[in-house]
């Protein structure tokens, strides 16, 4: 995995210099298979190999900036940032500014998780009065009334590893988590130990927006994905970091 993105780096700073560069937005908050940080920088990941690919078939430099949750939709309409992936519209309901989104390129499955041990299936509106871990600036309609009413209590980390962490060391009985990420943490541990999903709690197709400027080559990017899509490159990338690849429903 590491030759390949090596391969797709060395391409990607192969092009020529007055390109100007497609500036990804990269959220602090995500952890793997999406993206792994080595100080603060990513370096690998299905989203990380996918922009990677995607500017490199474009013909420009990719450039990465890592931001905080809530500050990425603001850095797309201040023009720092160019593309957005991993978002759905459905997210950003008030979204202002002038984008064009992609078709859909992931699917991803929220779970309400918990530790092993813990009862297997949960209706999170039965649940007493308690705090779920959760991550800062995320959305959870499905949880977003119990939030309302003080039934539940959201209690934010700044990404989804540190939730999970959490969760393990008994912080709290419940967190939320995407269904890869949860996959790839329970690869370290025990089977004794591993965490377990024990209600789904919304499923959606995700996508990339772009911000419509006539500096960026919106066009291009857009055919690009698709070409990607279609070809399967964007479910093998998906497949070589999970070991599978999940139809959408």
């Amino acid at each position: 995995m590491r030759w390949a993105l090596g391969a797709l780096l060395g391409i990607s700073l192969s092009v020529s210099a007055s390109d100007p560069p497609l500036r990804f937005a990269v959220a602090d908050s995500w952890a793997m298979p999406m993206v792994q940080f080595e100080r603060g920088r990513p370096t690998q990941g299905i989203l990380i190999d996918m922009m990677l690919s995607l500017a490199t078939q474009v013909g420009v430099p990719a450039e990465f900036h890592v931001l905080p949750r809530t500050r990425v939709q603001n850095a797309m309409e201040h023009g720092e940032v160019d593309v957005r992936c991993y978002a759905a519209q459905s997210w950003q309901p008030n979204q202002s500014g002038d984008y064009i989104w992609s078709i859909p390129l992931f699917f991803q499955r929220d779970v309400l998780i918990s530790r092993h041990g813990e009862t297997p299936k949960v209706d999170p509106a039965e649940l007493p009065r308690q705090s779920i871990g959760t991550v800062l600036g995320y959305i959870y309609p499905t949880l977003q009334p119990l939030f309302d009413a003080g039934q539940l209590q959201r209690e934010d980390a700044r990404n989804q590893n540190q939730v999970l962490e959490k969760l393990l060391a008994g912080r709290y009985r419940y967190a939320v988590s995407n269904q890869w990420t949860l996959d790839w943490f329970n690869q370290r541990l025990m089977p004794g130990q591993q965490l377990q999903g024990v209600a789904v709690l919304q499923e959606q197709n995700v996508g990339c927006y772009v911000r419509n400027d006539p500096k960026v080559p919106v066009q291009r990017i857009l055919r690009t994905l698709l070409r990607m899509k279609m070809s399967g490159e964007i479910d093998e990338i998906i497949r070589l970091y999970t070991g599978s690849t999940e139809a959408n429903p």
